[in-house]
């Protein structure tokens, strides 16, 4: 099953984003820390690169993915051209928030103070966090929050009071997920929509991805014998739900419950501190993009 997920407000959010960036100095973009490759939107990616916006990339949850690999990715992000990268997580929000301004301006150095506001561009995939770190930032509710993906639906632009202007966008993914097991990690994270995918399909597929990169999280959760991790997915899938006692009569697996405990046990944490993807999954460099005739510079925004 390919999983795709495009609903019309994220068309519209795509043509305002396009040009919204003219206006901005940068992109700050929000991934998941533990699939920081495939909450990477190619198609906003794409369009600073024309735009030559440098990109602040923040890991967000990085407090529920392998710290390892948190690592790893950082090294990876920070290696590409006129791209930053931080951690983020629940203990380090408030504190990485305050030092948004300063990091940002590290990467756009020429705009300072009331005159010349900083003006960026902040995005990410739904559900990946981005509505409360605003909040955070800005000390009080100014995104709406939720665990549904496609809540915000309209971009709003937003001031610090320090010179720095940020443009919200609302959650948003890309019209097709070439990579199909990226489209089973970001269903498993929750950022697409419930109707797009079988929850069933998922939790296999987590059963599958934990069997080859965190058997011992596995076992210990379930209290798996050694000898079960070597089933195929949907055998250990069973024995899950047996295990957890998601039954129906006749001593039949509740396969829907069986689903909804693997990904709810994900998605909290509670299976451990786990990163589905490495870089070595995302070899292969981004296409070069053709010469454009846009500018370097970010057009004046005649409303400031």
């Amino acid at each position: 099953m390919s999983i795709q997920w495009y609903p019309g407000h994220m068309h519209a959010a795509r043509k305002q984003i396009a040009e919204t960036l003219a206006k901005v100095d940068l992109v700050i973009e929000v991934l998941d820390a533990r699939l920081p490759g495939s909450s990477t939107n190619p198609m906003i990616e794409q369009l600073r690169r024309a735009r030559q916006r440098p990109a602040l990339k923040i890991l967000n949850k990085a407090d529920l993915a392998d710290p390892a690999l948190n690592a790893r990715w950082l090294e990876w992000f920070r290696a590409q051209p006129n791209t930053a990268a931080i951690l983020m997580s629940e203990d380090n929000k408030q504190g990485q928030a305050r030092k948004l301004p300063s990091y940002c301006r590290e990467l756009a150095p020429h705009r300072t103070g009331a005159e010349k506001p900083l003006r960026a561009l902040i995005m990410g995939i739904p559900n990946v966090g981005k509505s409360t770190l605003l909040n955070v930032l800005m000390s009080r509710r100014i995104a709406n929050v939720a665990d549904t993906p496609g809540v915000t639906k309209s971009q709003q632009r937003v001031e610090t009071g320090e010179g720095f202007i940020l443009y919200d966008t609302p959650g948003l993914l890309w019209p097709k997920i070439e990579r199909p097991e990226s489209g089973y990690r970001l269903a498993l994270a929750g950022s697409v929509g419930r109707n797009a995918y079988n929850e069933e399909d998922v939790a296999w597929f987590a059963v599958e991805t934990l069997q080859q990169r965190y058997p011992r999280l596995l076992a210990e959760r379930y209290k798996l014998e050694e000898q079960t991790l070597s089933l195929p997915a949907d055998q250990l899938f069973e024995v899950i739900g047996r295990k957890r006692g998601a039954m129906l009569g006749g001593g039949r697996i509740d396969r829907q419950k069986t689903a909804e405990l693997i990904l709810t046990d994900f998605r909290s944490g509670i299976l451990g501190r786990i990163t589905l993807e490495t870089p070595d999954d995302f070899l292969l460099p981004p296409e070069p993009l053709a010469p454009t005739d846009h500018s370097g510079d970010p057009e004046e925004d005649q409303s400031e």
